[in-house]
């Protein structure tokens, strides 16, 4: 499933509140079943904004690590950039 990152809408003003970050791991059991796999990018965009306390996040950076063991592979993705809360 595609994460999709919008930027702020260019009239609406924010307040940064630094930078936060998030992570989600998924895995994928016998190289078949995927467990937490096809939503570990917006969990951990979730995640990250959550961080911080605010609505979105702008300049984003995706970064992502494998691992694997003997019945499984996993796959955790890590989502930082500058959290933003939109002014009421």
């Amino acid at each position: 499933m595609p994460l999709k990152i919008s930027s702020p809408v260019s009239n609406q003003k924010y307040e940064e509140l630094g930078e936060g970050s998030g992570n989600a791991t998924g895995i994928m059991l016998f190289n078949v079943i995927p467990i937490g796999q096809n939503t570990r990018f917006q969990r951990a965009y979730d995640n990250a904004v959550r961080s911080k306390g605010g609505d979105a996040i702008i300049n984003p950076v995706i970064k992502e690590n494998w691992f694997w063991a003997y019945v499984l592979n996993g796959y955790s993705t890590t989502v930082s950039g500058t959290v933003i809360k939109y002014a009421k």
